[in-house]
């Protein structure tokens, strides 16, 4: 088994553990413009020891780029922090950011979120 088969993705609006990233979704070339991602949106999550979100990664894919980029990683402690994340990125072409997140209880969950890029 590969480790993709085994990263979740679901509609956050229905699914707690989906990351959601918040970010416009047309932006200037090399232009800053701020990135949120957050898990638990519209559906809480738990942020106990028992059961919370320990990591969220994000990702740049660029349009016909086989690579994809890290951006960052972002740790959470269990019952001292949200898993909310804001940052400061550009993009000097159009890509899809996606974002991973990881529940201690529940594994791996994705999301993706297309970015155009005008010259």
């Amino acid at each position: 088994m590969k480790f993709g088969e085994v990263i979740k993705s679901a509609d956050f609006k229905t699914e707690k553990h989906a990351p959601v990233i918040e970010a416009p979704e047309k932006i200037k070339s090399e232009e800053l413009f701020e990135v949120e991602v957050s898990v638990g949106k519209e559906i809480p999550h738990p942020n106990t020891i028992e059961h919370h979100i320990k990591w969220i990664d994000l990702y740049i894919q660029y349009d016909e780029d086989p690579n994809t980029l890290h951006i960052g990683r972002y740790n959470f402690g269990p019952s001292i922090n949200e898993p909310i994340i804001k940052t400061k990125i550009k993009l000097a072409k159009s890509g899809k950011l996606i974002a991973v997140s990881y529940c201690n209880k529940h594994g791996v969950w994705e999301n993706s979120k297309e970015i155009k890029v005008e010259v």
